[in-house]
């Protein structure tokens, strides 16, 4: 398994980054908000977690060995794969996935694309305490490059299975009620989570 990787970065998209190691460049996939920290010729290291299947092997990469420990624990329920775990986190940080599960807070779960309720009941029961407790910080990732970010954001949710047009609406409802116009670099996880959460509240 490829635990870790330490190298320059080549290239940032919204799902994705490149990673230069030793001159062999890895495709790395993770959430906008992890990978929002990433800077293009900038040293960088992620933890990560290698899915192997018939036809592909797939990394994905994290911010830290917690984010890439949650998203391998969720997969051990039925039903939940490498891009649904990666969509949890996408929505929730590793803390607020354990208060989520441990709360059995289903209304938390079903904000996540792609969980109705009858997947967060399983995801709550099949996982139990097996996350451990919160800890005491759960801090929100940082930014991505100069200017507006409105669009990044409407990308991610678009990539996450939204329409352009209800992704469009959903950030500018958002910015709208915190008052950011245009939306900061430091803003982006932060806004694509409200957002997240907002479109979760409506669905449900």
């Amino acid at each position: 398994m490829i635990a870790s990787l330490s190298g320059t970065v080549a290239s940032v998209s919204l799902e994705a980054a490149v990673l230069d190691v030793g001159g062999v460049g890895y495709l790395v996939h993770g959430t906008p908000a992890t990978l929002s920290a990433l800077r293009v010729g900038e040293a960088a290291r992620l933890a990560t977690s290698l899915v192997v299947r018939e036809d592909s092997m797939t990394l994905y990469g994290f911010a830290d060995d917690d984010e890439r420990a949650v998203f391998e624990k969720v997969q051990t329920v039925s039903g939940v794969g490498p891009r649904l775990a990666l969509a949890m986190l996408a929505v929730h940080t590793p803390d607020a996935l354990r208060r989520a599960v441990s709360g059995e807070d289903i209304a938390a779960l079903v904000r996540v694309p792609g969980i109705g309720r009858k997947g967060a009941q399983r995801i709550a029961l099949e996982l139990g305490d097996r996350l451990g407790a919160p800890g005491a910080v759960a801090g929100e990732a940082p930014s991505v490059a100069a200017g507006d970010q409105r669009e990044q954001v409407v990308e991610a949710l678009v990539g996450l299975g939204w329409t352009a047009k209800v992704a469009q609406d959903t950030v500018a409802a958002v910015l709208a009620d915190a008052g950011e116009q245009p939306l900061a670099p430091d803003d982006v996880a932060g806004t694509l989570r409200a957002a997240l959460r907002l479109l979760g509240a409506h669905r449900g």
